[in-house]
């Protein structure tokens, strides 16, 4: 698979749109290869003097220093064939990409102790977040690991996940922004492998063109791998696609129903035999 370009990431840890556009133009050209790795770079847990002035983001040490629920970089890599370490048991494994504060991962983790659920996120403040959350809800079936959601095929191997959650990504509105959109024929190929036959998979968000990419992308992907089970074009007016009970409530999505905006939804499943 092809990996998007991704910026230099600093110990700031912050949005800098110059900084984006300059990593843009410094890729330009790249292999896919190349391109991969300079992106596991990113997340590789490098020594803390590598980076630009570590004490500027208290974070950057204190994951690696949180322990359980928190997975650093390179414990992921090592579990990818086999997280029932990580968890002290094997059940079946749900994914949340980009957890962001952590409300719906510590909280389904909660809803459904019988699964193991696992957050991958890019941003050491947020997985320190998430970490929190999960311990203030005493659950022990959560984890959430600082990894790159483009490159999450080293750390899932294929046909081993049994549910899995996209809630909100990153609009990347701008045309030449095109690459670093999540929902795309990288990430839908991805998940069709990680998946087992069967597996559900759900997408919320708040940009309706993510909706209209990500059902284009799936009728083109080779063998028609998922199945629509059922969309939602507002959640709160319409309900979700799946069974509202079995759910909980994201940061962004709370802020955009508090607005009176819409959130959309995609309910899908991994094709058995195919």
């Amino acid at each position: 698979m092809s990996t998007p370009p991704v910026a230099p990431f600093d110990a700031d840890d912050a949005d800098d749109t110059d900084a984006d556009d300059a990593a843009d133009d410094a890729g330009a050209g790249l292999s896919a290869a190349a391109l991969a790795v300079r992106a596991r770079l990113h997340v590789t847990d490098r020594p803390l003097d590598a980076y630009g002035m570590p004490d500027l983001n208290p974070y950057l040490k204190l994951h690696r220093d949180y322990g359980p629920p928190v997975v650093t970089a390179a414990e992921a890599v090592a579990r990818r064939s086999d997280w029932s370490a990580a968890f002290g048991r094997s059940a079946p494994l749900h994914l949340e990409v980009g957890p962001g504060n952590g409300f719906f991962l510590s909280g389904m983790a909660r809803m459904h102790p019988e699964w193991n659920w696992l957050g991958v996120e890019i941003r050491f403040k947020r997985v320190i977040l998430c970490a929190k959350k999960i311990r203030a809800l005493g659950v022990e079936n959560a984890r959430v690991a600082r990894y790159d959601a483009f490159l999450l095929d080293d750390l899932i191997a294929p046909g081993t996940l049994d549910g899995l959650y996209v809630h909100h990504p990153d609009p990347w509105s701008r045309e030449r922004d095109e690459k670093h959109r999540l929902i795309g024929p990288h990430f839908l190929s991805w998940a069709a492998a990680a998946l087992r036959p069967g597996a559900r998979f759900r997408v919320k968000t708040d940009h309706l063109p993510h909706v209209e990419r990500l059902l284009a992308v799936l009728d083109a992907l080779p063998g028609a791998p998922f199945r629509v089970l059922g969309r939602s074009d507002d959640i709160v007016r319409d309900g979700t696609p799946w069974p509202l009970a079995d759910d909980v409530e994201t940061n962004y999505q709370r802020k955009f129903r508090q607005r009176g905006l819409p959130v959309y939804a995609v309910w899908m499943e991994r094709v058995p035999g195919m």
